[in-house]
């Protein structure tokens, strides 16, 4: 799940990004249907400069911080995945975009903020929390509408 079996060509070439302690590394290039690889790629990364091998899950807190971020995103993306494709389907379409949008955007500030420190995923966490919330309030609108 973390990715963190797969080798790189070249030894010691580091993922598009990697410098998140300086403002986020490449954000404005991230792909957003890349959010779960930039991750991944991410705790990649961490193990190789904090030496931590698979299938070893603690290190230091840098690792263990960037490892926690990549699964709680992992977690919740089956959820976000299903809300987002019923919202779509059943609702508004634009609303669930945009709505599907945000929370990238928050999920991707949660991996940054809690990979500084850990206080700093909450105002993200909260963030994309709400847009589930609006995604499940679409999605149960557009269920109703639809079939009542």
């Amino acid at each position: 799940m973390d990715g963190g079996g797969e080798e790189w060509s070249g030894g010691k070439k580091e993922p598009e990004g990697k410098n998140m302690d300086k403002g986020g590394g490449g954000s404005s290039r991230m792909e957003i249907k890349n959010c779960g690889a930039y991750f991944a790629m991410q705790v990649i990364y961490v193990r190789r400069k904090c030496k931590v091998s698979p299938p070893m899950t603690s290190g230091p807190p840098e690792f263990e911080r960037i490892f926690r971020a990549q699964a709680n995103c992992s977690e919740y993306f089956p959820l976000f995945l299903s809300l987002l494709w019923v919202a779509g389907v059943f609702s508004n379409q634009v609303s669930a975009a945009l709505c599907g949008l945000l929370y990238l955007y928050a999920r991707y500030q949660y991996f940054s903020g809690y990979a500084r420190c850990a206080q700093g995923r909450l105002r993200p966490l909260y963030l994309s929390a709400g847009v589930l919330c609006i995604l499940i309030g679409l999605s149960v609108i557009g269920l109703i509408v639809h079939f009542v």
